[in-house]
């Protein structure tokens, strides 16, 4: 039951991703283009996720537990540090060179969109080199 909720949600999640053009990297790039031709859509997209995610991040926070009775862990530091600033900045250097993120690449790859193996190798390596850093 849990693995057809989780391909049910994952399917609608995508299909969002779709209507909604943040997998198109033409279009992400179009939003990140302030100073160009600007296409401000996606702010709206963003600003519509976070209204809905905000319902069950509440229900999460007073009851970090599954539909299934499992154990939700949410993050609980709130600290700003270097390692959260670095992995931001890199995130966001990727997405901005890509237009890519995780989520919609993958959905790419479902599309047939060859060029996002490209994205996801190199977020691949990325995970390798923090495993090996982290251990340090």
């Amino acid at each position: 039951m849990k693995n057809a909720l989780a391909f049910v949600f994952g399917s609608l999640f995508a299909l969002g991703l779709l209507i909604s053009g943040m997998s198109n990297p033409e279009k992400v790039l179009g939003f990140l283009d302030i100073f160009g031709l600007w296409d401000i859509s996606l702010m709206f997209v963003m600003m519509v996720a976070i209204i809905v995610a905000v319902i069950p991040f509440q229900k999460a926070i007073r009851n970090p537990k599954t539909i299934f009775g499992e154990e939700i862990s949410l993050p609980m530091n709130t600290h700003i540090d270097k390692k959260l600033i670095v992995g931001s900045s890199l995130f966001g250097v990727g997405w901005g060179i890509a237009g890519i993120c995780p989520a919609p690449a993958i959905t790419l790859i479902g599309l047939g969109y060859s060029q996002a193996w490209y994205f996801i190798g190199a977020m691949l390596l990325g995970m390798f080199v923090h495993h090996l850093w982290a251990k340090n």
